[in-house]
Formats: structure tokens, sequence, C-alpha cells
């Protein structure tokens, strides 16, 4: 089965962690297995379609209304389910539903953490590779909140 790339992908972290689109076909959940992604963490408030098509890709629910940050548990629960899946070699990919918002302020959580960058700066870092993200005051505020609290 031919694979392509779901809408708005883009490794943060090449081979460790992703943003996207909510991917919608069996072609796009093939891609991501191509590319070494095992676990894919759906931040919307109900599951992608057609999920069940790749059985060997783990869904990870965390639901998140449209348009709000993230709480700190939720970021936890995010970083934790990466830093597991990376620890045994498996990619990650996370996503909403045009992979912007949510997905961006997860990604910006990420950097903040491993890179030990400031939240203004992860922010920025992650707009610069996926423009449009982190969408809210709220998720820009959930970015550097994360960052205080983990200095």
């Amino acid at each position: 089965m031919a694979s392509f790339s779901p809408h708005n992908f883009s490794w943060v972290e090449p081979g460790k962690l992703a943003g996207l689109a909510m991917p919608r076909m069996p072609s796009e959940y093939r891609y991501l297995l191509d590319n070494g992604v095992r676990h894919l963490v759906c931040l919307c408030e109900r599951k992608p379609p057609n999920h069940d098509t790749c059985p060997e890709l783990q869904l990870h629910h965390i639901k998140i209304a449209d348009f709000t940050p993230p709480s700190p548990s939720q970021i936890d629960q995010f970083l934790s389910i990466v830093e597991g899946a990376n620890s045994k070699g498996e990619g990650v990919a996370v996503h909403c539903m045009h992979g912007h918002g949510r997905t961006g302020t997860m990604l910006a959580c990420y950097l903040v953490k491993s890179r030990k960058m400031s939240g203004a700066d992860a922010i920025a870092e992650i707009r610069r590779i996926r423009p449009g993200s982190i969408e809210t005051h709220e998720q820009e505020k959930a970015v550097v909140q994360f960052y205080q609290r983990t200095k």
C-alpha cells in the first residue's frame, strides 16, 4: 500500500517527535509507520478516523478542547509517552485538528524539556519549524508556565 505524508507533517526531533494535522486515510498512518513512528498522540476530543487500519501504531488519547491549553498533568502525560517511546527507539507523532494550537503547545513543551530552552525560545522555534503554531495567549502561557515549573 502506498503511503502519503499526512497534512502539516514535520519532525521537530527527527526520528523522535513529529507534529501533524489529524490523519484520516490509511495511507497516512502507513506513512507514519514507514517513517519510524510507532506512537500517535491524539489531542482532539474524538479519535482520528481509520486509526484501526494500522494496529501497529499505538494510539494515545489526551483530550484537550480546541483553542485551550493542556493542563500541567496533560503535558506531563504527553512527555512521558514521548520519553518511553524514544527510550525504545520508537518515534512519536502528535496531532490535533490542524496541527497548530494544541500540537504546537505540546511540541514547545517538549523543546523546553529536551533542549532546556526557555518558554519564549521554544515557542519561537516551533513557530519557525511549523508556521501558525501555538494559536492563543493561553497556549503560550502554558509553555511559559511549564518552563517555570521545570526550572
